[in-house]
């Protein structure tokens, strides 16, 4: 890719894991529209449940994340009862059939760190979660693991609880670039957990890296996929690195002068993504890489790759249901966030109020559009008439989007025959820019997003 099109397309744009995206979030969706919304769902939808636990030991520098550092348990475990007693709220809420629970198929825990509830409190959040609804016995159960402060004993617990899913952040096995980002994580570290996870059967195993960090350099790319793909996790995500310190404060921790200019990025991200290619891994989206065998891959296969707030997925259901301070989650009637602080969190739910701070509905439009972004994102490529008339709307509404396309166009990112749109394998990783053109919303708050590239 010429480089003069890398400086051309230095954007901001959102990293589309909804549409419309959290900014547009507003306070006219609350406890009282979520209870309705979720009363309104078919008893027989698929739910996929989502838990945030805003804790970690200590701060790492580079984190985009809700989170609170907490040297003592007591904290986590008030935050514990008050995530269990959210629980049977919102399953209170939910429609019955005939008595039967609603079927949950996809539990993700992320962060903060997870591994800062203690192994019991697993047996309880699942006991609770079983009780109030029917987890599938094929159920993907996932959960966000800090090697740091992992143990085999406490694996045993996850494997004990039905987790079946590790996702692992490595970010970079550099020691200097650990030290600038407040990670110290050496690489026999992340050996030894996953050691553990697969010794307990948890074998379904994702790993998360960086490129654009401080310090970071082409040279260390391949070395850090080569050390990566040893341990032969199932997924790899390549993520690029935000530096948004107007958002996260604590960013202003990095020296910017530290970190790659917009050319270097660009060639670790190249680097690295053409050695997991060369390692046998399929690529997916802009920024995943997944092992031939595993379910996304095939997913890319048969075009049923989504996405969500974790990123790429395999998740099909229609609804996501998120419990803890300011998880987002979604039905199909639009998107809920959760309060925070913590404090503000609590109080709701212990006063019997389902704590839903903000949203957004969402009309024919939005639909229309997610579902253009999201194959856009997932396959490369949609037929806007098609997915058009989905909704009950017609191609020519999107004409002026396809019209900002033209630049994109020109420089060999995408093309268009009739009314499909391809994106160009070279312009697979400005694909988030070719999204951006049809996002209604983007003008009112493209400068609260992180680099296309």
């Amino acid at each position: 890719m010429k480089s003069d099109l890398i400086q051309k397309y230095d954007m901001r744009v959102p990293r589309y894991t909804s549409y419309p995206t959290s900014p547009q979030f507003d306070e006219q969706v609350d406890g009282a529209v979520y209870k309705r919304w979720l009363g309104e769902l078919n008893p027989k939808t698929e739910l996929s449940l989502y838990f945030h636990i805003p804790f970690c030991a200590e701060m790492c520098s580079f984190c985009g994340c809700y989170t609170k550092i907490v040297k003592r348990y007591d904290p986590v475990a008030e935050y514990m009862n008050a995530l269990l007693a959210e629980i049977d709220l919102v399953a209170d809420a939910l429609p019955s059939n005939m008595g039967e629970r609603m079927t949950a198929k996809h539990l993700h825990w992320g962060g903060g760190s997870p591994t800062m509830l203690k192994g019991e409190d697993w047996m309880a959040i699942m006991d609770k979660l079983r009780s109030r609804f029917d987890v599938a016995d094929n159920a993907e159960i996932a959960v966000e693991l800090d090697p740091r402060t992992a143990s085999e004993e406490y694996i045993a617990q996850l494997e004990k609880a039905g987790v079946n899913r590790a996702s692992i952040g490595v970010q970079s096995y550099r020691a200097k670039v650990q030290e600038a980002i407040n990670r110290i994580q050496p690489y026999e570290i992340t050996a030894k957990v996953i050691e553990w996870l697969r010794a307990h059967s948890i074998n379904h195993i994702n790993m998360d890296l960086m490129y654009g960090l401080p310090h970071q350099t082409v040279d260390e790319m391949e070395d850090m996929v080569d050390k990566t793909v040893e341990l032969q996790p199932n997924r790899i995500a390549l993520f690029g690195y935000a530096h948004v310190p107007w958002m996260k404060s604590h960013q202003k921790l990095i020296n910017e002068d530290d970190l790659p200019g917009t050319q270097e990025r660009w060639d670790q991200f190249t680097v690295a993504g053409n050695r997991l290619v060369e390692k046998g891994y399929v690529k997916i989206g802009f920024d995943h890489f997944a092992h031939p065998d595993d379910s996304m891959a095939h997913a890319i296969e048969s075009s049923e790759l989504h996405r969500n707030f974790q990123g790429y997925t395999t998740d099909t259901a229609p609804a996501m249901l998120a419990f803890g301070a300011s998880a987002i989650g979604y039905l199909p009637q639009g998107y809920v966030q959760n309060q925070l602080p913590l404090k503000a969190y609590s109080q709701s739910v212990y006063s019997g109020v389902l704590p839903t701070a903000k949203g957004i509905p969402i009309n024919d439009d939005d639909k229309t559009r997610r579902e253009v972004i999201e194959r856009i994102m997932c396959d490369l490529e949609v037929d806007l008439s098609a997915v058009a008339k989905e909704f009950g709307g017609n191609v020519e509404g999107l004409e002026k989007d396809l019209e900002k396309l033209t630049p994109l166009i020109e420089d060999g990112i995408c093309a268009i025959d009739g009314d499909k749109l391809k994106v160009l394998e070279d312009g697979r990783p400005f694909i988030r820019l070719v999204a951006s053109a049809f996002d209604a919303y983007l003008k009112t708050s493209e400068g609260r997003h992180s680099k296309a590239v």
